[in-house]
């Protein structure tokens, strides 16, 4: 059954495993639009300015993951990630209901923003090796830490197809390294086989992640894509440190609005 409200036993879980499991939260009808639209944008039928948009690599090889492209400079449905999504009116509806106001609450405030709102493909027969890591604020230059990362399956995602490993509980180790990556000692130390298990979801399935929790993620070996969507929530006073600018608002006073 799908979580309808964050309540003390969900925060407990969550608090204890580094993740949790919200259920299917998106009508059949919903997924199916979010899927539709992600489509489109990456052909290029729906453009919006200066939308990053990143391939994926030719070596399999994540250090030689090329530059991001700018919106409608390729048409194709092998991008590996696309950020900015917040621009678009269903992934921002779909990003501010209820439920997410309401762990977002607990664990921020008021006002929040999102550092990323991004769309992540493993395409068909492709999809590079992502390593042991956690999502680190400073590692993106980020003056504090984002709080919470809410993950969905637009596809299944199975062991077969590249689904994300974890190890639950791993967000009490605190920060292994800033650059989000951990060394061999350290997966060595708390990544072992015993430690970790595939994180499988069915389509329209969402899932609360602690931004400390280690994860990684395979290569899709099935002839179809393995799609998903991830937003990072945290506090909205939140900055770059090298520019000192602000990101999306996403709940509060000066919150982004759907538009038609």
């Amino acid at each position: 059954m799908p979580v309808t409200t964050f309540g003390s036993k969900e925060q407990a879980q969550f608090a204890h495993d580094g993740y949790l499991r919200l259920g299917r939260i998106i009508s059949t009808e919903c997924l199916q639009a979010l899927c539709d639209r992600i489509d489109a944008i990456m052909l290029g039928e729906i453009c919006y300015e200066g939308m990053r948009m990143q391939l994926d690599t030719t070596t399999a090889n994540y250090q030689d993951m090329p530059a991001a492209l700018t919106a409608g400079q390729s048409a194709t449905l092998s991008y590996r990630r696309i950020d900015d999504l917040e621009r678009d009116s269903l992934f921002l509806n779909y990003m501010q209901q209820p439920l997410f106001r309401e762990i977002t609450r607990t664990f921020i405030g008021t006002e929040v923003s999102i550092f990323r709102a991004m769309f992540m493909n493993k395409p068909a027969e492709q999809g590079t090796p992502l390593p042991w890591h956690q999502d680190v604020g400073i590692g993106w230059g980020l003056d504090s830490n984002p709080k919470v990362t809410i993950w969905t399956a637009l596809d299944p995602a199975t062991v077969a197809n590249g689904c994300m490993q974890i190890v639950p509980g791993s967000h009490k180790l605190g920060v292994l390294n800033e650059g989000h990556f951990t060394s061999e000692a350290d997966q060595a130390r708390y990544a072992t086989e015993t430690d970790c298990f595939y994180l499988k979801a069915a389509p329209g399935e969402a899932i609360l992640l602690h931004n400390f929790l280690l994860h990684r993620s395979g290569v899709n070996g099935t002839g179809l894509p393995r799609r998903a969507f991830s937003t990072a929530y945290m506090d909205a006073a939140t900055r770059t440190i090298k520019t000192d600018e602000t990101f999306p608002v996403i709940f509060g006073e000066q919150a982004l609005a759907v538009t038609s």
